[in-house]
């Protein structure tokens, strides 16, 4: 059995490497990582220590914490009002018409129960941040889309896609376990849900302005985001303690500091943006490394067939999110582009109902991983090539 010590540095000088090499001819490193994960599956993963296990699914949340502060601490209050009717709509309309055409398809081509075809619907619904997220910062830093903000629509639609669609995958796999057994009672609690997961964010967010104001000159930037991570941790395990969307809350805590105090959270978001490095290799090798690799083949042809269908019912949702903007038809098209990526949620929530004791939960992390290696280098290629085409650039016209 290899040392937790040797398992590490295949696992992030690997990941880095494999990562680099994908980045050289134009694909995503997220798609190298994951595969060097699957590879490391197949030749080593008898000799993997249980600890490696024991200790994934805190950091694949920890990952998860760290892209969802990144995208609160990106979203400027007037920019989120001007765009916000339709980031709402984009926020749970395409995910819903996604899941709604996914639930039916799996549950014919794997027969999945509905509860097990619900969960993963969902959890493939969601929009991939760690691809959006720097792709539209980078558009907003060209100026791209800027007139009507559409790299900020996209931004905060596809954040709050993540935690709709988390929110309801955790719903589902409640009642997978036995948790609760009345489905409409389950579906209403949505709402509380999230209720329940913005408040303690919002009163994080003005209690860490209070203190890093205060102490502005003795707590330096990085202990200030250990502070920050500490917290959101803590509001991840009350979350999942009493049941509440949390990761709304964490996203909250970001929009928050950049309301109430813009140079901290500019400082802070540099920080992340440096342990995004190391987080982004943990979460996607991890996810490579779960892979049932007979399990992922058989799934394979008709998973692929099933995601496909699946993005074409999220495109017809992102056309129905935005009929009543002002974008026009190139605009809304870049919008469908742009909602094409998945990765990081299915990376983070792939291998959840496997060690839940799901019955189906071995076809479901396959399924996660097929989403991955599909969808994450054709949305992000699209993206790279189609977003400058698309949108307008200021000046520009």
């Amino acid at each position: 059995m290899l040392s937790l010590h040797s398992i590490a540095v295949l696992i992030l000088i690997g990941g880095w490497v494999f990562g680099k090499i994908f980045q050289k001819i134009s694909l995503p490193a997220i798609l190298g990582m994951t595969l060097w994960g699957i590879g490391l599956s197949f030749f080593l993963k008898s000799s993997f220590p249980p600890v490696l296990w024991e200790n994934a699914p805190f950091l694949k949340s920890l990952a998860l914490i760290i892209i969802l502060l990144r995208a609160g601490l990106g979203i400027h209050k007037k920019t989120l009002k001007k765009v916000g009717k339709t980031a709402l709509f984009m926020s749970f309309v395409p995910g819903v018409f996604e899941a709604l055409a996914l639930i039916p398809l799996l549950i014919y081509f794997f027969q999945f129960t509905l509860i097990e075809a619900g969960m993963t619907a969902f959890m493939i619904a969601a929009v991939s941040p760690a691809v959006v997220i720097p792709s539209m910062l980078y558009l907003k830093e060209n100026k791209y889309g800027e007139h009507k903000e559409v790299p900020t629509l996209v931004l905060a639609g596809a954040s709050l896609d993540d935690v709709f669609a988390i929110t309801v995958f955790t719903v589902f796999l409640d009642i997978g376990k036995g948790g609760s057994a009345d489905y409409l009672k389950a579906v209403l609690s949505i709402p509380f849900s999230v209720v329940l997961g913005i408040i303690p964010g919002i009163l994080v967010g003005f209690l860490l302005v209070w203190i890093f104001k205060k102490h502005h000159d003795k707590i330096r930037n990085t202990e200030k985001t250990l502070l920050l991570l500490g917290i959101a941790v803590m509001l991840i395990d009350i979350g999942n303690w009493i049941h509440t969307a949390a990761l709304l809350g964490v996203m909250t805590i970001g929009f928050i500091l950049l309301a109430k105090s813009e140079k901290i959270a500019h400082d802070l978001s540099s920080k992340l943006n440096k342990a995004w490095i190391f987080a982004e290799i943990i979460l996607f090798v991890l996810i490579g490394l779960a892979v049932d690799i007979p399990t992922a083949l058989k799934a394979g042809k008709t998973g692929l067939l099933v995601i496909f269908l699946g993005l074409i019912a999220r495109s017809l949702g992102v056309l129905a999110a935005t009929s009543f903007s002002s974008l026009n038809w190139k605009e809304k098209l870049f919008c469908i582009i742009a909602y094409i990526p998945k990765a990081t949620v299915q990376a983070a929530l792939g291998s959840i109902p496997l060690a839940a004791g799901i019955p189906n939960g071995e076809v479901i992390l396959a399924l996660a991983v097929v989403s991955i290696l599909f969808t994450a280098p054709l949305g992000l290629l699209g993206i790279k090539i189609f977003g400058t085409k698309l949108l307008e650039k200021s000046g520009e016209g």
